[in-house]
């Protein structure tokens, strides 16, 4: 049996990374803006140990500047050498950052892990939970490869939300989580069509009903139900093929997938309560349309 290969690309996920970096920066913005004027020279190799005012200022301006690794060198050593400084702080936070900007994110990770352990009242800290959360979800991987930090995004995303419902990161968190859920919905796709093509069709039926079932907002869905009643057909499930095929009828009757099921069910003469093809909106309630069939 011939099956499509999928359409799927990350490239609204990269886009959202892109737009990430940017709202990253505003706070730390405003940290740059804040600081006092830096020294005249800094030694790359071996940065000297200065007063805890010229490590922070050094810092801002190496991150200025784009001199990433030195900025986290010159962060670290104030921390080390001064960490009842009033500095300390936001060195923490900009040295976060900093690792950030490298993609060093373990290392961001951690430094904001310490931030927050520090100063959890802190007014800063509901950018030290996003850019955290950031960290993860620019690891999020292709969806051929495993999704565990997929799963560990959205756990941080979802807790700025929770923590922080009100925040300006509050928004663009959802809209990252939303993009995770079609990233995880993607991964059961590519193993469900696995599946079907190994006519291993009860597996791939199980990976298509956890995409109806629990990514029912993403845009996977109609190709999840096609797909579904071509396995049930190939298993001789004819009445839940025929029921399938009335959901998608019911949710999405202009989409493709739901023209190449009409044909499948036509060829088995089921279209018993499926309509025919039309250009008709969705009628958006497709949660109770799903449970009330099965």
């Amino acid at each position: 049996m011939f099956v499509r290969r999928s359409r799927y690309t990350p490239q609204s996920l990269r886009n959202a990374r892109h737009a990430a970096r940017w709202l990253a920066f505003v706070p730390v913005a405003s940290l740059l803006a804040a600081c006092g004027n830096s020294a005249s020279s800094i030694n790359e190799r071996a940065p000297r140990v200065g007063s805890a005012e010229t490590l922070y200022n050094n810092g801002v301006d190496a991150l200025r500047s784009d001199r990433y690794l030195l900025s986290v060198n010159q962060f670290d050593t104030l921390q080390r050498n001064y960490p009842y400084s009033p500095y300390t702080a936001n060195a923490q936070l900009m040295e976060g950052y900093a690792n950030y900007l490298l993609n060093k994110y373990p290392e961001a990770v951690q430094q904001l892990d310490r931030f927050l352990e520090l100063h959890p009242t802190s007014g800063d800290a509901a950018y030290a939970f996003y850019l955290r959360a950031l960290c993860y979800y620019e690891q999020v991987a292709d969806v051929q490869r495993d999704q565990q930090g997929t799963v560990e995004a959205m756990d941080a995303l979802e807790e700025v939300i929770t923590r922080f419902p009100q925040s300006p990161y509050s928004r663009d968190a959802q809209l990252k989580i939303d993009l995770c859920r079609d990233h995880l919905a993607g991964k059961e796709m590519l193993v469900g069509r696995y599946y079907q093509q190994q006519n291993d069709f009860p597996a791939a039926a199980g990976r298509y009903q956890r995409v109806v079932q629990d990514f029912q907002t993403t845009n996977h869905v109609p190709e999840a139900l096609e797909r579904l009643v071509e396995v049930y057909l190939d298993m001789g499930l004819l009445e839940q093929a025929r029921k399938t095929g009335a959901v998608l009828a019911y949710n999405y009757p202009s989409s493709k997938w739901y023209h190449d099921a009409y044909d499948h069910l036509r060829a088995h003469h089921l279209l018993k309560g499926v309509d025919a093809p039309d250009h008709k909106q969705g009628r958006n309630i497709f949660s109770r349309a799903w449970h009330s069939i099965f």
